[in-house]
């Protein structure tokens, strides 16, 4: 898994950027029960996407705050 580029993210639109942070959210979901039934290998995936969900969740505001003060 690989951390996500802000670059790449601030050209998408807002409701991709919104389909993209629902993904990584069931990511993370999925990734945690992984960690619970003990069938995860690789427990950095979790924090790789909780930091891909805060750049989402980053590019989102800035795009907003853009939109309203325009």
């Amino acid at each position: 898994m690989k951390p996500l580029k802000p670059e790449e993210l601030r050209k998408l639109s807002l409701p991709e950027l919104h389909q993209r942070l629902q993904q990584e959210r069931e990511r993370l979901f999925q990734l945690r029960q992984n960690k619970a039934m003990r069938k995860l290998g690789d427990t950095a995936s979790i924090r790789i996407t909780r930091h891909n969900i805060a750049r989402l969740l980053t590019i989102i505001n800035e795009k907003q705050r853009a939109g309203q003060s325009v």
